[in-house]
């Protein structure tokens, strides 16, 4: 497994809940792009419509050595996942305060993978508390290993 890019603001925004692995409909340029390691996942997420399911706003920066025929970097894409694993999906996510975020883009053989969490927005005192209970967690690391 070659992972591509990661979102690590999802982690902090969100609680993520449980994760899902799916497919992308990509063009031969993005998968070369991608194995260059030239995509964000900044503010990118999950729609379902339609019984299917779409990433967007995933920046995937035009192949360096591309031509006319490059692609458009935040162009909507098409997730490839089982109708049944959709639908279970489309139920969860329209839950109150539930989402769907992409975590991570990655290779799994010659196939371009993304991971999808289903995740509940953190409040404000939320994100601090996490940041509180990792920052005592390193401190409590350092001491032991000190000792």
């Amino acid at each position: 497994m070659k992972l591509v890019t990661q979102n690590k603001k999802a982690y902090h925004d969100y609680s993520i809940e449980d994760t899902f692995e799916a497919g992308m409909q990509l063009l031969g340029t993005e998968v070369k792009s991608l194995r260059d390691g030239k995509a964000n996942l900044k503010d990118s997420y999950v729609h379902i419509k339609a019984a299917e399911m779409f990433l967007f706003n995933c920046h995937i920066s035009p192949y360096s050595h591309g031509n006319i025929q490059n692609h458009e970097p935040l162009r909507t894409r098409k997730l490839l996942l089982h109708r049944k694993e959709i639908e279970r999906l489309k139920g969860k996510a329209q839950q109150k305060g539930y989402t769907l975020i992409p975590l991570k883009i990655y290779f799994k053989g010659p196939f371009a993978k993304v991971e999808i969490g289903l995740g509940k927005g953190k409040r404000e005192y939320e994100k601090r508390e996490t940041l509180k209970e990792r920052e005592a967690k390193r401190e409590m690391e350092r001491a032991l290993k000190n000792k």
